[in-house]
């Protein structure tokens, strides 16, 4: 795991992903989306994160987490990163 390559603002989480994840895992989603990892992203939308990183846009990640998809969004402006299962975007 890299280190943080930009701000990640707040850290928000919903109801739902709180019950699901540990806190330690809650972190290590948004430590690995914090250094652009991969994760479940097609080669576009992982090219698209070093555009947004590059440019001052939202950077958007995805995890599979015991086999569900765990989004991470770092706001533009770098105010908040929000977690939360696919479902709830």
């Amino acid at each position: 795991m890299g280190s943080l390559l930009f701000n990640l603002g707040q850290l928000v989480t919903t109801p739902t992903i709180q019950e699901f994840l540990t806190s330690e895992e809650i972190i290590d989603l948004v430590l690995r989306h914090g250094a652009l990892e991969r994760g479940e992203l097609c080669e576009e939308d992982y090219q698209a994160n070093f555009e947004a990183f590059k440019n001052g846009e939202r950077i958007f990640s995805v995890f599979l987490v015991h086999g569900k998809k765990v989004y991470v969004i770092t706001e533009w402006d770098r105010s908040a990163t929000t977690v939360l299962f696919a479902s709830e975007y």
